[in-house]
């Protein structure tokens, strides 16, 4: 299974390319670190970035696309292109799915990984895009009804 794995944060998307095969993960090489929204009040620029990402599922046969939940309200909240980015997102033919930051570092825990987000050849501003498409696939294989 391969899953993209994004943290939306102002008028960009992080991405980090996910595969669980054959009980191992392994981060996939991609041509792309992120995708930017140029213009959030453009029509030409949200079809683009939808585009972008339905290019990148069609190209890297990903299977399903994983967000970080983002506040709607408070200090830490999301911009509106970040929801405009997201809603860009669930409009594609793919299964898109959400967690929140609390059960992000739950199922991590659960099983934590020993290497250094560095040796996966990935940079240090995608690890929340990695934490997210790891945290989802750990809670693919090890969910259980009784949850």
């Amino acid at each position: 299974m391969r899953v993209c794995g994004i943290e939306l944060k102002g008028a960009e998307a992080v991405i980090c390319l996910l595969d669980y095969e054959l009980g191992t993960f392994n981060a996939a090489d991609c041509r792309m670190r992120s995708i930017t929204l140029t213009d959030a009040v453009d029509t030409q620029a949200t079809r683009a970035f939808n585009f972008a990402f339905a290019k990148l599922a069609e190209d890297y046969k990903i299977e399903r696309f994983v967000i970080i939940e983002r506040f709607q309200k408070g200090k830490f909240a999301g911009s509106a292109a970040s929801f405009k980015m997201e809603a860009a997102l669930q409009l594609l033919d793919l299964p898109v799915h959400i967690l929140n930051t609390t059960d992000i570092k739950e199922l991590i825990k659960r099983n934590p990984l020993d290497i250094n987000i560095l040796d996966l050849g990935l940079k240090k501003f995608q690890q929340p895009a990695f934490s997210v498409a790891y945290a989802y696939l750990n809670k693919e294989i090890y969910s259980t009804d009784e949850e």
